[in-house]
């Protein structure tokens, strides 16, 4: 999907034909539209399609006409009815007519611009609109980082009552979401870090300090990410040694109840009508069967009591 977008008298307007100073979003494009942008601005079909496969890491690609610059950027997956997070390439292409974006689905990033959410957005200033894109990419981290230590934090709340695997898997999944943004934002910071030598970049100071907020905005995310990352490792270990104590527990409870179960059964076995009734205890007695029974009673709960001191009930 093919949108265009220019600001005029600081106001968004979305337009039919592409314009210098426009900005140019495209959304999962198709080969003909990849094609179509790419002969009309002269530039190579395979930069619009790297940041369509997801295996793409982040760069920066300076050709005669244009600038390249791919990014990672964090998305929200929906897995069995559950949102998890991963990341995806989002590739920005500025030349000297207009600024092109290119990601495989909508992000937050770029909808808030498309919007006129962002104070003092301007297509035609290419700079600060690529180094703006990067910082709303870097805040988005950290507000998911957040949704992840408090879902975390909920899914260890069940994992005091629970015997079962599942939330443990959940917090597998949110470990694994940390790691895949810990290392989507080391290799962002290296693009980051490159942009800072380029002299296009420092052009006007305030350029070079919104780089530089990106960078620390980028840098807090990573720390964050290793920090949560950190506990959430820390807190796996502990509670599935927990649960595995915990099955035990119940495991050695049910053999000590079977135990104790089968005593009547074997008691009653013994007096069973495949036993020679001559010469055994009660046999000739009204009240044989109840005392049989109440003899089984005893020893169960007698096995109990003993099973009960030495904790194994």
């Amino acid at each position: 999907m093919i949108r265009i977008f220019k600001t005029e008298e600081g106001t968004i307007h979305q337009k039919d034909e592409m314009q210098t100073g426009c900005w140019i979003a495209l959304t999962n494009p198709t080969a003909t539209e990849i094609l179509e942008i790419a002969d009309h601005y002269q530039i190579d079909p395979d930069h619009l399609k790297a940041p369509l496969d997801e295996e793409e890491r982040s760069r920066i690609e300076m050709e005669d006409h244009y600038t390249l610059i791919l990014v990672d950027i964090p998305v929200i997956e929906e897995r069995s009815g559950k949102d998890w997070y991963v990341t995806i390439p989002m590739g920005i292409i500025t030349s000297d007519e207009v600024i092109i974006t290119v990601c495989l689905e909508d992000t937050p990033i770029l909808t808030a611009f498309m919007d006129g959410r962002v104070r003092d957005f301007h297509t035609y200033m290419k700079t600060r609109f690529i180094l703006q894109i990067l910082y709303k990419n870097a805040s988005l981290f950290l507000q998911y980082l957040r949704i992840i230590d408090k879902k975390s934090e909920v899914v260890e709340r069940k994992l005091h009552q629970s015997q079962k695997n599942q939330e443990l898997i959940e917090l597998l999944e949110l470990e694994k979401s940390l790691v895949y943004f810990t290392t989507s934002l080391r290799s962002n910071e290296v693009v980051f870090e490159k942009l800072l030598k380029n002299e296009k970049i420092k052009k006007y100071p305030e350029d070079t300090e919104l780089l530089e907020d990106v960078i620390i905005e980028n840098k807090q995310a990573i720390e964050m990410a290793n920090i949560y990352s950190g506990i959430l490792s820390g807190t796996m270990d502990a509670f599935a040694s927990v649960i595995s104590n915990n099955l035990n527990i119940v495991m050695k409870f049910l053999a000590t109840i079977t135990i104790v179960l089968s005593i009547p059964t074997m008691v009653a076995s013994f007096y069973g009508m495949n036993v020679n009734s001559a010469g055994m205890p009660f046999a000739n007695s009204p009240w044989g069967f109840v005392i049989v029974l109440g003899f089984a009673a005893f020893l169960s709960l007698l096995v109990a009591l003993i099973f009960s001191k030495k904790d194994l009930f």
